[in-house]
């Protein structure tokens, strides 16, 4: 089975493991949303950093709305942590934004550990 958007995430990865590559760990999560915007465009990833997003809710989009870190390709939400390990409940807060925006393809990066960039795929 082939993996949805394979090459747009593969892509992604790569250049967050270059924004790791580059700073380490220590810095806020502005500071690495900004490196990885840089290096996005560096990178001809098509993105939307700090993407407002509607939430539908029974088929009403509501007035508030959600800003992903980055849309990248128009389909994958990408949303940035600095945490010492990622844990169920940011998976689950990124799980309900695919869910409430109707995206397919989510990344969960972390850049708070200070020998690899942690990453996850999620899919919908």
């Amino acid at each position: 089975m082939e993996l949805l958007f394979k090459d747009e995430v593969y892509a992604i990865v790569g250049a967050a493991i270059e924004v790791h590559r580059e700073m380490r760990n220590g810095f806020l999560e502005a500071v690495y949303q900004e490196a990885l915007q840089i290096e996005l465009t560096t990178r001809n990833i098509p993105h939307i950093a700090l993407a407002p997003i509607n939430v539908h809710y029974k088929g009403h989009t509501l007035k508030k709305f959600y800003v992903a870190d980055f849309v990248c390709y128009g389909s994958v939400l990408v949303e940035i942590k600095v945490m010492d390990h990622l844990t169920t409940r940011e998976e689950a807060q990124l799980l309900n934004y695919m869910n409430a925006t109707r995206m397919r393809v989510g990344l969960l990066i972390n850049f708070g550990d200070a020998g690899r960039l942690d990453w996850q795929r999620f899919i919908l």
